[in-house]
């Protein structure tokens, strides 16, 4: 378990947009992969997502996507829609998920990262935004459908908020436009480990190697992969290729089946099987 996940009492304002690659280059100079875990902002209600970061943390999370619901989830396949849907009838909002993170930030340092789409954003108001998740203790953002270079009024906001813009990268990437991505993202760079939309899968592609050797001649950025890892086997295989493995609708599945507990348990098990 790292460091950052067991540390206690940490104000909001500690947020640095460099805890995340340090939390990832702390696991990569153990020769170890980073766990970074998905929960959902009000799933399945206000007090279990809150209970879920510190499961997560104490289960040896390293970085934390905290998703902040939106409606029209274009690039999330059923698992995390239906989390989100729930989560927005039950009343979760912008303002709701950032104050999940600011009471997480009472006693954990764990870095997180809000996950969500550009119009709760520009609802919101950009500035008023970063400025707010910045406040709350968040270290980057990611946004799903904001291709690089696409705002750059809203990328230098982030920036000058201290946030790591997360930067998505998919095998439909061309080979040229990798470098650009790159240059500007911080934190890590997510590398969809394939087409379609998030869920867990029996099966991962076997050209995934390839392609991460390929955008390591490229970038210099830790490289997380995510979409469809599903079981500590899968876990173990792709922390033995990237610097990072997230994993979001199989978790979900675990909180389902087994509530918080249970979905601690399952992280846990992605950790040992991680660790060799």
């Amino acid at each position: 378990m790292t460091v950052s996940s067991q540390s206690s009492t940490t104000p909001a304002d500690a947020a640095s947009p460099s805890r995340i690659a340090d939390a990832l280059r702390s696991r990569m100079d153990r020769g170890q992969s980073a766990l970074i875990p998905y929960i959902c902002a009000g799933y399945p209600d206000r007090d279990r997502s809150l209970a879920m970061m510190h499961a997560a943390a104490d289960a040896g999370a390293d970085v934390l996507e905290l998703g902040i619901p939106f409606s029209d989830p274009l690039a999330d396949g059923p698992t995390i829609q239906r989390a989100t849907f729930e989560a927005l009838k039950l009343g979760m909002t912008v303002q709701g998920a950032l104050g999940i993170l600011e009471e997480f930030r009472t006693t954990r340092d764990t870095p997180v990262v809000l996950f969500t789409y550009l119009n709760p954003v520009h609802h919101f108001g950009m500035d008023r935004f970063v400025a707010a998740a910045a406040s709350a203790g968040a270290d980057g953002l990611l946004l799903t459908d904001l291709p690089a270079g696409a705002d750059p009024e809203l990328e230098g906001a982030a920036a000058r908020g201290g946030l790591d813009l997360i930067r998505l990268l998919a095998p439909t990437t061309a080979l040229e436009r990798v470098s650009r991505v790159g240059e500007g993202g911080g934190g890590f760079i997510y590398y969809i480990s394939r087409t379609g939309v998030t869920g867990a899968r029996t099966e991962l592609r076997q050209e995934l190697a390839r392609e991460i050797e390929a955008l390591r001649e490229k970038i210099s950025i830790p490289i997380a992969v995510g979409f469809g890892i599903s079981t500590p086997e899968q876990a173990a295989l792709v922390g033995g290729l990237a610097d990072g493995v997230v994993v979001g609708s199989a978790l979900l599945d675990a909180v389902d089946e087994g509530g918080v507990e249970g979905a601690g348990a399952f992280l846990k098990s992605l950790r040992e099987a991680m660790d060799g």
